[in-house]
């Protein structure tokens, strides 16, 4: 496989958005939660394939689908009486992928969600970006997700839900999927907790390190499927440029690399910006470079990006500059 570059963060593929992607010069597309029918608790067969095929009679080619519904997803990691309904699904659903020919599932395990303080925060040249200030998230979420009173206290100290219970429930889910997901050939991808902060609103959060990920990968005892979603402005949010390439440097060797979501912030927590790539806390072409010499051979692809001038909600103008840039470095190390 080749390294290249893949759309990001549409949940269907239509004529407009296939126009962009091979305007660009982009063939590869990642799905997340796609619109389609979840009635019985996963995704069908027919509905898998007429997905993929629906790409595919657009020139693009069907990398991975990210993220399922929000329901199962909490019945899974906060252990809820319906877990192993939700397990028993999932693990259909992945078998049925297996059986449309899609390769991959990208996921994650923060049962609250990408948690943010602002939407709009201040980025280059007036346009706006999302920010975190852990100061101000006793506030809420503003991005969006679902918020549950959950009856937290208030004191972090007193967790509604703890660090031992995520990393069991982690355990739990582990050992229902990897078997079958190696079975069938899928491969998983886990994506870093965004931001990745110790708890929030009373609910802790497993993946928020290096060491959390080789912990995790201990736990997959040997599975070929396990694997990680290199979401790099996360991993920034982290420790800035140090962490990055650590996980690269870890995890990259092993092959456990699916794929990277690139994007970058400035700060790390407790408090950041989104930013456009080259102005946050990593260097592009030398994270580029870092991947390539540890042998990575998945594909890079846009992200969460500024809000630019007269930019649509998906922000076409602000991915065309990611993208752009992304391809100006490729082709110099080509």
């Amino acid at each position: 496989m080749r390294l290249r570059l893949a759309l990001c963060q549409v949940p269907d593929v239509t004529d407009e958005l296939a126009a962009f992607g091979l305007q660009l010069g982009v063939t590869s597309i990642n799905v997340s939660f796609p619109d389609i029918p979840y009635g019985d608790g996963y995704w069908e067969v027919a509905d898998l394939v007429d997905l993929r095929e629906r790409c595919e009679a657009r020139g693009l080619t069907l990398e991975v689908i990210e993220n399922f519904p929000h329901e199962t997803l909490d019945a899974i990691v906060l252990a809820k009486p319906n877990r192993d309904e939700a397990l028993a699904n999932l693990c259909t659903t992945i078998r049925n992928m297996a059986a449309a020919g899609i390769p991959m599932l990208g996921y994650h395990f923060m049962p609250n969600g990408v948690w943010r303080t602002n939407m709009a925060g201040p980025a280059r040249g007036g346009a706006t970006a999302s920010a975190y200030d852990g100061a101000l998230a006793k506030n809420g979420n503003t991005t969006g997700w679902p918020e549950v009173d959950n009856g937290w206290d208030g004191d972090p100290e007193h967790l509604v839900v703890t660090h031992e219970e995520i990393w069991a429930n982690y355990q739990y889910f582990l050992d229902a999927v990897l078997p079958v997901a190696d079975e069938v050939g899928i491969k998983l991808a886990q994506h870093p907790d965004d931001p990745p902060v110790r708890q929030i609103d009373g609910v802790a959060r497993a993946f928020t390190n290096p060491d959390a990920f080789s912990r995790a990968m201990e736990m997959a005892k040997g599975s070929a499927a396990w694997g990680l979603d290199l979401c790099l402005g996360t991993v920034s949010e982290m420790n800035g440029a140090e962490s990055v390439h650590e996980m690269i440097e870890r995890f990259g060797p092993l092959g456990r690399i699916r794929y990277v979501h690139f994007r970058d912030v400035k700060g790390t927590v407790p408090s950041f910006t989104e930013c456009f790539l080259g102005e946050g806390n990593y260097v592009p072409h030398k994270v580029i470079e870092h991947l390539l010499r540890v042998g990575f051979d998945g594909w890079l692809q846009d992200d969460h990006v500024p809000q630019m001038v007269e930019d649509t909600r998906y922000g076409h103008r602000a991915r065309a500059y990611e993208i752009g840039y992304l391809q100006g470095i490729l082709s110099t190390l080509a």
